[in-house]
This record gives C-alpha cells, sequence and structure tokens, in this order.
C-alpha cells in the first residue's frame, strides 16, 4: 500500500478523504456544477468516483486528496491526480464547492498537488481535461502555467487537453 500524502499551504490542507467529505462531493456530483465533468452524476456514480479517487492511492500511487481549510476545517473541494482506464494520462483535476469559488483556492490546491507528483511521484508530465466551455477552469490551467496540447488524446470528445510540465509554473 502506497501512503497518501498530507499536503500544506497558506490555508489549506489537502489530506486523504474520509467518509465526512462524502455529503460536499456528493452535492458536486449531483449539481449542475458537474456538467463540466460529464454529469450531472447519479447518487451512485458519484459513489464510484468517490471510491475511485481513493482507490487509485493503493493501485498507482496517486489519487483524490481533499481539500480543507485550515482556519475552519471545513472540507471545500478535491484535487486529484486520476489514472486508469478512463484517462490517457495522469490528469490533475479539481472540483470545488460553488462558495469556495474566486478566492484562488482551487490554484492554491492544483499548484500543491501539481508540485507534489512532479517532486516526490517524479511525473514528467500531466493533463487537465477541460470542456470547452468551462472557461473558469480554463483560465486556471493557463495560470497553473498549463498549455494547450491540441495533439493529446482528450479523454471525452470534444475535451481541451491543457498540459503541465515540471518547470512552467
Amino acid at each position: 500500500m502506497k501512503t497518501v500524502p498530507i499536503i500544506r499551504t497558506d490555508r489549506l490542507l489537502l489530506r486523504e478523504p474520509m467518509l465526512a467529505d462524502w455529503p460536499s462531493f456528493a452535492e458536486v456530483m449531483t449539481s449542475d456544477r458537474a456538467k463540466y465533468m460529464g454529469g450531472p452524476f447519479s447518487i451512485a456514480s458519484a459513489w464510484g468516483t468517490f471510491c475511485h479517487g481513493i482507490a487509485l492511492w493503493h493501485l498507482f500511487g496517486i489519487g483524490n486528496l481533499s481539500i480543507e481549510l485550515r482556519e475552519t476545517e471545513q472540507c471545500i473541494g478535491q484535487i486529484e491526480i486520476n489514472q486508469g482506464p478512463r484517462f490517457p494520462e495522469p490528469e490533475l483535476g479539481w472540483q470545488m464547492k460553488i462558495e469556495a469559488e474566486g478566492k484562488g483556492y482551487a490554484f492554491e490546491a492544483a499548484s500543491a498537488m501539481r508540485d507534489w507528483a512532479f517532486q516526490e511521484r517524479k511525473l514528467d508530465t500531466l493533463v487537465s481535461y477541460i470542456g470547452p466551455e468551462n472557461v473558469r477552469s480554463i483560465r486556471l490551467a493557463e495560470r497553473l502555467g498549463a498549455t494547450l496540447d491540441v495533439h493529446a488524446r482528450p479523454q471525452d470528445p470534444g475535451d481541451l487537453v491543457y498540459r503541465h510540465v515540471p518547470g512552467r509554473q
């Protein structure tokens, strides 16, 4: 079994998901907010996705981390590196509760997770699969230093693929 990291930033604690995080995750994944991720999803599909991110740690040494505000200990979203049959390449992805948007939390969490993946797991590259209508995520990927890779295979038809490489932040 591979160790699940704990990553601390100035405002956030990125930690192993707990069952107590499930309601927050389900809220996002069953809502219209999930339209950018192929949803909204049924409760059963959302549960499968939640468990997938946890299982990835044991299978690949990467996976989902819950994003917790250090000040309040509130779970505000998830940050992940996905891998497996649904993902052509390891993917840096994020989901945030609506009340956490616009405060820089996603950037802070994604930067920390990306840097951890490059430094600790020695990954050469990551991608973010983003629907072309998801302007906020496109801006976030670009702010993270990712660039559009028109030659990469998308996860779903029509997805844009933004590539993250070490040193480009």
